[in-house]
Order: structure tokens, then sequence, then C-alpha cells
């Protein structure tokens, strides 16, 4: 399966956790998710979009320059250890 399938199909898997993530592993999602998807955050800081958008920026904004590549392989990677750590996806 090449990596964009696999990231694609993580993508999906993850909405299939029994229970969610914590904060900090939900933050690493998003950042991941958004550096494999649009690449280096280049947008400005979004002081509008509140402290919850600021925090999601900033985990994004440290991927800068890791590439797509890397990112999709990490945030399948992510996805993989939290549906073995007993986090089951859900029948429904």
């Amino acid at each position: 399966m090449n990596l964009r399938k696999k990231f694609e199909r993580a993508a999906k898997r993850v909405w299939k956790l029994k229970e969610t993530p914590d904060n900090s592993t939900l933050l690493q999602l998003y950042a991941l998710y958004k550096q494999a998807t649009e690449g280096d955050a280049r947008s400005p800081r979004p002081i509008s979009a509140g402290m919850a958008g600021m925090v999601k920026w900033q985990a994004w904004r440290k991927l800068r320059g890791i590439s797509v590549d890397e990112a999709m392989e990490r945030y399948c990677n992510l996805v993989d250890k939290l549906m073995s750590r007993g986090a089951n996806p859900s029948s429904s």
C-alpha cells in the first residue's frame, strides 16, 4: 500500500477509536495531519481564533521543515499506536 493510501486509511481509522485520546495526543494528530495535507504553516498567527486556535497553529508550526511524507508516516504510526493500545475501534 502506498503512503498516501495508508495515510488516508489512518485518517479514517482514527475516528473509530473507542476512547478520545488525551489533549496532547489530539494536538499531535492535528499538527501532523495539517503538515501532511498542507505542508508548512505559512499563515500568520491566528490571533482571532482564540487560545485553542493559537495552540493548534503553534503545534503545526513546530513541524515546519518536516516533509509531507514524513508527516504522513508519523501520523500513521501514531494512529497505529493508539489502535494497538487497547483503544480498539468501535464497532459502529
